[in-house]
């Protein structure tokens, strides 16, 4: 069986498994005050030219967005995001869990407007509605899109017209800044957001993300809010092995540029086979549409996402290569592709 149906099945990278090895009968303190979790907090602080910020581990997305916007918010205020935005369809209510509704703007490719913003703050007008405080965006988004740099500081511009705060969700932001289309860096998100998440559990790790705030205003007792949400790792040093390992030289960036590789080859020869796509994808999350006769018999043969039907006749599936996805794999599925709907 092929395997495209996401990025985080594989365990981790040889690097990584190699740092973990090395490091596994070292004795360090609990709950990531270690020396090692230090030195990867510092080497992502010098990274994004930020020595004043703050970086917390935490294990997982949900529990990241979850912990930082509880924590930034007070109760009455509220998070704008896509109607695709990965906190509004696949944290099952998480956000609202903590008190804060998410106002939800629809959006076909999953990027958030200013007009959208606009809509969002001029609708909820006073003290009868929740507050809008802050923007959720997702880079790379949920259907693979991504914001280039005057987009993200059109953004921020509106975020200061309002007063409200900017976090940028990057479980795929490795994906986001070495794909072809994009235009930023991550300084560039790290000048122009409050607070962002460095996504490893997508992109080499085992599992693990990294909660960077260059806001002052926000930084105060994060370790309060970790630890009564269940989220101050024990072994803390675990995740501070596995972060420091992606960012001693760059194997950050390195490892998703080929999970990007593999994504334009198999978007290429989707296209070249006559295939339609159901968004432009500059990333490697690629959803196009399979007529039902194909389906059924690709599915026999290969893992993907097929829940939606696009229409009576056709399913939407989506594809992910990953960091390990072998080119190999990438030109079978093609080969299955073309033979299938002949």
């Amino acid at each position: 069986m092929l395997y495209f149906m996401n990025d985080y099945s594989e365990g981790a990278h040889e690097k990584v498994l190699n740092a973990l090895a090395k490091t596994n009968m070292e004795q360090h303190v609990g709950y990531g005050v270690d020396d090692i979790t230090y030195e990867a907090a510092q080497l992502i602080k010098n990274r994004i030219n930020k020595p004043d910020s703050d970086v917390h581990f935490l294990v997982t997305g949900t529990q990241t967005n979850a912990i930082a916007i509880a924590h930034f918010l007070r109760p009455y205020e509220a998070v704008i995001a896509t109607d695709l935005g990965h906190i509004s369809v696949h944290e099952t209510g998480a956000i609202e869990a903590t008190g804060h509704k998410i106002i939800e703007m629809e959006s076909k490719d999953g990027l958030l407007t200013t007009e959208m913003i606009d809509a969002a703050v001029s609708k909820h007008a006073d003290e009868h509605w929740v507050l809008p405080k802050l923007v959720y965006l997702s880079n790379a988004t949920e259907t693979g899109t991504i914001y280039t740099k005057s987009m993200l500081e059109d953004i921020r511009k509106t975020c200061d017209k309002y007063g409200l705060y900017l976090y940028l969700d990057g479980a795929r932001l490795a994906n986001a800044l070495t794909c072809k289309d994009n235009d930023m860096t991550i300084e560039d998100i790290a000048d122009i957001t409050d607070a962002f998440s460095i996504g490893g559990t997508k992109n080499g790790i085992l599992f693990g993300e990294a909660l960077v705030i260059t806001n002052s205003q926000l930084k105060g007792n994060m370790r309060f809010s970790i630890k009564q949400r269940g989220a101050l790792l024990a072994k803390g040093r675990l995740l501070g092995v596995q972060f420091k390992a992606l960012f001693e030289d760059d194997l950050y960036f390195e490892i998703a540029k080929h999970t990007n590789e593999m994504a334009t080859i198999l978007k290429n020869g989707i296209l070249e086979l006559g295939y339609e796509l159901v968004t432009n994808p500059s990333t490697n999350l690629i959803f196009t549409v399979l007529p039902n006769s194909v389906h059924r018999k690709l599915s026999k043969l290969c893992y993907y996402e097929a829940e939606h039907p696009f229409d009576e006749n056709n399913m939407e599936a989506r594809f992910v290569t990953s960091w390990a996805t072998p080119k190999e794999d990438v030109l079978e599925l093609l080969r299955l592709l073309k033979e299938l709907n002949e």
